[in-house]
């Protein structure tokens, strides 16, 4: 079967954290927050996670006197993600002949 499955994106927050890193250079805590309605710890536990893996780039500025934490794909994150979807979309297209 093509495509690779990783349990880094078993869970639906870091699935989702990429999902919108493939579509955006890059994000920032606050705002993936709002989107994904989950606590400062959890987003920053399963960002962690991601950062630790090599999937997710941080970039930490300050806007004016606050500080703002950025993210982007990195190049092997892209690569891992892409993966996985291509090992998903052949799971259903063998499930489907079945």
């Amino acid at each position: 079967m093509k495509g690779n499955y990783d349990k880094a994106f078993e869970n639906v927050v870091r699935l989702r954290v990429m999902s919108i890193l493939m579509v955006n250079e890059q994000f920032d805590f606050n705002s993936f927050k709002e989107i994904l309605e989950v606590t400062d710890g959890n987003l920053a536990s399963h960002l962690r996670n991601l950062e630790n893996q090599g999937y997710v780039a941080v970039e930490k500025t300050f806007v004016g006197r606050k500080p703002q934490t950025n993210y982007s794909a990195s190049a092997s994150g892209k690569k891992a993600f892409q993966d996985h979807l291509d090992f998903l979309e052949n799971l259903i297209k063998e499930n489907k002949s079945h």
